[in-house]
């Protein structure tokens, strides 16, 4: 029966070990989604084995139990972000394990440009800095519904609350400003040039008048 005390392992590992295809394509996914373990691609795929399990067990069935099931899992999917509104259940056999790694609040956090990088949006989870609606949320991997998406946000207490911390400021920012102090350096060294000219034309003058 096991320890009451000790929570169940949520997720299983690969049945194959050292398949090569799969460990690089699991270190493409780990260097696109800023992961540091693999076993955080592990629990998403466990998330979507168990959604397209459920689908394959109910797509075939009928009655109205059948039905009230499809459009409870339906509903479900819709809400985790992973199907669009009035898709129907054989829609579900197509999500794929990108759809689900990009629920997560890392990856949320870093395409509303709330963070730089992955990692630093990993950073500023970990380290305790990151809301969804009202409650602080450290794990990384946590699936943000659809409902939840538009909270999701530095908490007020936080120093990177204001967007002008260095840490927040885009990176667009500073390439933006760079052509401008070029041009401004441009033009502060154009008198300089032209001096230098003026000085060269005189002292050919006299060399020509000695």
């Amino acid at each position: 029966m096991g320890d009451p005390k000790k929570q169940k392992k949520k997720y299983s590992g690969p049945l194959h070990p050292w398949s090569a295809e799969r460990i690089q394509a699991e270190k493409e996914i780990m260097k696109e989604y800023g992961l540091r373990r693999k076993n955080e691609i592990w629990k998403m795929n466990s998330v979507l084995r168990h959604v397209l399990r459920r689908a394959k067990v109910i797509i075939g069935a009928s009655g109205k139990q059948a039905e009230l099931e499809k459009r409870q899992l339906l509903d479900r999917v819709y809400s985790m972000g992973l199907v669009s509104k009035g898709a129907k259940i054989e829609d579900i056999l197509n999500i794929d394990l990108k759809q689900v790694m990009n629920r997560r609040l890392q990856t949320v956090i870093a395409r509303k440009s709330l963070a730089h990088t992955m990692d630093q949006a990993r950073q500023f989870i970990v380290h305790g800095h990151v809301n969804v609606g009202q409650k602080k949320i450290t794990s990384p991997s946590y699936l943000v519904t659809v409902s939840e998406e538009q909270s999701v946000g530095i908490n007020a207490y936080s120093p990177y609350v204001s967007a002008d911390h260095p840490e927040r400021k885009s990176e667009t920012k500073g390439k933006a400003q760079r052509p401008a102090q070029a041009s401004q350096e441009k033009a502060e060294d154009k008198p300089k040039k032209e001096i230098k000219a003026e000085s060269k034309a005189k002292a050919e003058v006299q060399n020509v008048a000695v």
